[in-house]
């Protein structure tokens, strides 16, 4: 992206690949499409306010509310209202504490959602907050392009009650006067369960470009310069902070990867426990709990200790379910904030550092050797699904035979199978997808899809696109035959009849 001059209120639809078919998705029972489209269908970066977009040249307006009373979203610039949450997951019992800002200062409330089916809503709403006062917190600290609020004062603290379900949850903070953002979070438990969802809070921090103000925000991918321009990985940063809000609506970019497989999972019944990729991190995930391991979507920085676990809960008859592409790319580290708290500063060195590599096919452990398959590259535009090895059992019942083409079912980015690196030990392994696309360059390239049996007996599946989960239960992109193929597996690995 160099120096090329970018305005601030551009800066998502770069920073986030608003392009990407799969990266949108924040939670579409939360949200109105006036946030995102304008009139002719040109997605609108869901930070725009609708009175500053109208004096900013070329920006669409997103579409006006009829109701005046409806909530609108809070932005980075101003900070209507922002927030974090003290950790991302926390057992029922425990407490949680909430840090936000009010600017103006003025009476907020959260309401907590829980994600999950819901007869179609997708969510339930648990509680609801009192009346609380909220005040304008001192600016974000930066030093080195690492972004922090630590600094700001305990807003509120949420005693998570024993008898909560584990899952997904998002905090909706709204103020008097009608601004809105939102805080994901999870609780978690120990109860043995036959899936353990693992939500990617490691590479939503990755992508986190808060605050997106033309000035201070900073991700792993970009930063801004003193004259409000959007830099490239070269000026990024390179140790990011947990304790802050997420940039924009305060969800993080591909979180609707993890809701889709929430939504069609509990659906249909599966048991399903959750929690955190620092979790697996910081060794709180007993994968013997669990019959297998869900990665649902965008899992692309991996610590150390989260390859250790997950290639010691294969080896020990776990299998491994990575739902997305683009897995366990970059090498990062963990470290305890200023003030001791565990795993809230994440690094990642990047190319920054000369002969300091970070990628792990650069490290001598290529992702392919757990995976299976994989990362080939960005895909431009939606291409098919080719289905390959069509009788195999996990193509049973679905409808497709060798060769037919799932549309649209290759996108965002793909995976694909390196003849030249090497396999992880197996007693079966097989492609169940081949498909040709052509990059941004115009160059012929393909993407695959792998599963494969580890000697322990744990089954490994690497769908190799961004766009399984969607098609799992997120309208417009729903696919019958990659829900029963993903029931076939799933029924497999739990041993259902």
């Amino acid at each position: 992206m160099g120096t090329e001059q970018i305005r601030r209120w551009e800066s998502g639809a770069l920073a986030h690949a608003v392009t990407d078919p799969f990266g949108q998705g924040p939670l579409p029972w939360l949200r109105g499409s006036e946030n995102y489209f304008d009139d002719t269908g040109q997605v609108v970066p869901w930070y725009v306010d609708p009175a500053v977009a109208l004096d900013e040249p070329g920006i669409p307006a997103p579409r006006r509310s009829s109701e005046r009373s409806s909530p609108r979203t809070a932005d980075d610039v101003r900070g209507q209202i922002k927030g974090f949450a003290s950790t991302g997951a926390v057992a029922p019992g425990e407490a949680l504490d909430f840090h936000i800002t009010v600017d103006p200062p003025q009476q907020f409330s959260v309401d907590v959602y829980r994600i999950g089916h819901y007869a179609g809503d997708g969510a339930a709403k648990i509680t609801t907050s009192p009346r609380l006062s909220g005040i304008a917190q001192p600016a974000p600290m930066a030093a080195q392009r690492t972004v922090s609020c630590h600094h700001w004062w305990l807003s509120w603290r949420l005693q998570v009650p024993t008898y909560w379900n584990n899952g997904a949850y998002v905090a909706v903070l709204t103020t008097v006067d009608g601004y809105r953002s939102h805080v994901p979070f999870t609780v978690r438990d120990d109860h043995p369960a036959d899936l353990l969802l693992l939500l990617p809070d490691v590479t939503w921090q990755a992508y986190n470009l808060y605050p997106e103000d033309g000035r201070t925000g900073a991700s792993l991918y970009h930063a801004w310069d003193d004259e409000g321009r959007l830099l490239g990985e070269k000026e990024a940063a390179t140790t990011v902070s947990f304790d802050r809000p997420y940039a924009g609506a305060g969800l993080p970019l591909h979180v609707g990867h993890a809701y889709d497989f929430i939504r069609w999972a509990e659906r249909y019944g599966y048991d399903v426990a959750y929690a955190d990729t620092r979790d697996l991190h910081a060794g709180r995930v007993d994968p013997s709990r669990y019959r297998g391991l869900v990665f649902p979507g965008h899992d692309e920085y991996w610590s150390v200790p989260m390859r250790r676990a997950a290639e010691r809960a294969r080896d020990s008859g776990t299998s491994l379910v990575f739902l997305s592409a683009n897995t366990m790319y970059w090498q990062v580290e963990l470290a305890p904030s200023a003030s001791g708290v565990p795993d809230r500063l994440l690094t990642c060195r990047k190319r920054q550092c000369p002969g300091k590599a970070a990628l792990w096919r650069e490290l001598g452990a290529p992702e392919q050797q757990l995976l299976g398959i994989q990362y080939q590259g960005r895909v431009p535009e939606p291409n098919p699904l080719v289905v390959r090895n069509a009788d195999h059992w996990l193509w049973e019942a679905t409808g497709a035979s060798e060769g037919d083409k799932l549309d649209g079912m290759v996108a965002g980015e793909a995976d694909r199978y390196f003849p030249r690196t090497a396999l992880p030990e197996h007693t079966d392994r097989i492609l169940l997808a081949h498909s040709p696309y052509e990059d941004a360059d115009g160059v012929k390239r393909h993407q695959e899809t792998s599963l494969y049996r580890a000697p322990s007996g744990a089954l490994v599946f690497a769908s190799g696109t961004f766009a399984w989960s969607p098609a799992l239960d997120r309208p417009g992109h729903t696919d019958a035959r990659v829900q029963r193929a993903t029931a076939n597996l799933l029924d497999r690995i739990c041993k259902r009849d």
